[in-house]
């Protein structure tokens, strides 16, 4: 694979601080194939730099151009589409159908729709006797994660140009080179230098010194909670702004009214989707329990479509797959009934781990509690609706979300989960609706307007 064996900082690539590289690896093969630069605090402040020269201009810069800059970037990503589909597969593991429809497809949608918002947006309102103003908050810090490495990088990167804002990039060391490739797009788009810069490297070090740096105004990262919530705590004390998306343990709510194969097949294809690593995944399907065993024959079915290696990609990493293991001997030790997959390997090679299917689960044990982030549904009964909605908001999360059954009962139910994001019937996903946590998953919002709000703070005018 190709790979840059520098950082892109203020509109050029230049030279690492030291030499020391991160291997980037083929979790199909196991192979590495390619190494990037390891970055360190100096690299960090090089970027922080660079962006900061740069925010007067950007700033400065009319709605409509940058709009049409980002437009520019759009066009560039669509025409990366192969290169993009092909680095994913490569570097993430994900099967080329599901890089090219999702990985390669969404971002450029996701980045078409911030050049409307640049350009339409109300930047400047009139309340009473007061002229309010939407300004960029500056210097934006973008901490990205692996599981969906080019989509999350432009729902960050995207709405802070549309604001104003520069931009530092810090991607997963999993999947760096996707990052590159757009750093590449930027460049292409004509994205003035140092508007955006990209720093490769280690979350503990790069990661750590782009949080910490006083030059950011504003954190946007994307993963754990654990980290999140360390994240959180460092901005609080230097007074930053943070966006922060984090984990999930999404419900599935199956109503008796609801047409149960359809849900429980859309439902396990949900968890399989990316190989389980999403953290809006519905790893939680909830069965009226009159038709309990109905649905986990169902799911077991719809599961054993899933075969590794073809519509079932490896997981990112050895560290990932042997957790994922971990959390399905919990499981078994725990009660549950394994109904499919299970921890031995499906393929000789590479990180698999089989679709696997739990019955018997109930609501206090470690996989109906814990994000597992792997290709794993645990299915639970439920007596009646209220013991459902208990079940479905006894968790700490609160990001997404499903609900199967009569529109009128769905949209009801759904209004009362503690949830960011409730699909109805299998909604579509839509890239310009609000996407994010209530409790600890997260705080703030991308995509659509109030994505790009997140990027923006409001000086008022009195006349």
């Amino acid at each position: 694979m190709k790979a840059h064996d520098a950082m892109y900082i203020g509109g050029e690539w230049r030279p690492a601080a030291s030499s020391g590289t991160i291997p980037v690896v083929d979790p199909a093969t196991e192979q590495v194939i390619a190494h990037v630069p390891a970055g360190t605090a100096e690299d960090v402040d090089a970027a922080v730099r660079a962006a900061r020269a740069a925010l007067p201009g950007w700033s400065a810069t009319p709605p409509a151009e940058r709009a049409a800059r980002i437009a520019a970037l759009r066009d560039a990503l669509a025409a990366r589409a192969e290169e993009i589909t092909a680095t994913v597969t490569a570097e993430l593991g994900a099967p080329p159908k599901i890089a090219a429809a999702v990985h390669a497809g969404l971002p450029v949608a996701v980045a078409g729709s911030y050049a409307e918002l640049a350009a339409t947006h109300p930047f400047v309102e009139k309340v009473g006797n007061s002229t309010v103003y939407a300004e960029p908050v500056g210097v934006v810090a973008a901490i990205t994660p692996w599981n969906y490495p080019l989509h999350q990088i432009v729902a960050k990167v995207a709405p802070a140009l549309a604001a104003g804002c520069v931009t530092v990039l810090k991607p997963a060391e999993d999947t760096p080179l996707t990052a590159q490739l757009f750093a590449e797009a930027v460049h292409e788009a004509g994205v003035p230098a140092g508007v955006f810069n990209l720093v490769t490297g280690l979350g503990t070090v790069a990661g750590q010194a782009l949080v910490e740096h006083p030059g950011v105004d504003l954190i946007s990262f994307t993963g754990s909670t654990a980290v999140g919530s360390r994240i959180g705590a460092l901005a609080g004390g230097a007074v930053k702004r943070v966006a922060l998306e984090l984990g999930g343990k999404s419900a599935n709510v199956i109503l008796p009214s609801a047409d149960l194969a359809k849900a429980v097949a859309v439902g396990v294809g949900n968890v399989m989707s990316n190989s389980g690593q999403t953290c809006s995944a519905w790893t939680r399907m909830l069965v009226p329990a009159d038709r309990y065993e109905e649905a986990v024959a169902l799911a077991a079915e719809a599961a054993a479509k899933y075969t590794p290696g073809e519509r079932l990609g490896p997981l990112v990493s050895a560290r990932q797959r042997d957790r994922v293991r971990g959390y399905i001997e919990k499981g078994v030790e725990e009660g549950a009934r394994l109904v499919t997959g299970g921890v031995e390997a499906p393929l000789e090679t590479g990180y698999y781990v089989s679709p696997t299917v739990f019955a018997d689960v109930t609501p206090e044990m470690t996989i109906a509690q814990e994000e597992i982030f792997g290709p794993v549904v645990s299915i639970l009964r439920y007596e009646d609706e209220e013991e459902a909605l208990a079940i479905a908001n006894g968790t700490e999360y609160g990001l997404g979300g499903a609900v199967w059954g009569e529109e009128t009962e769905a949209v009801a139910f759904a209004r009362r989960m503690e949830t960011g994001q409730v699909d109805i019937n299998g909604g579509r996903f839509n890239p310009r609706a609000p996407f994010g946590g209530w409790k600890r998953s997260g705080v703030g919002r991308e995509l659509g307007a109030h994505g790009l709000t997140e990027y923006l703070q409001t000086r008022s005018l009195q006349f």
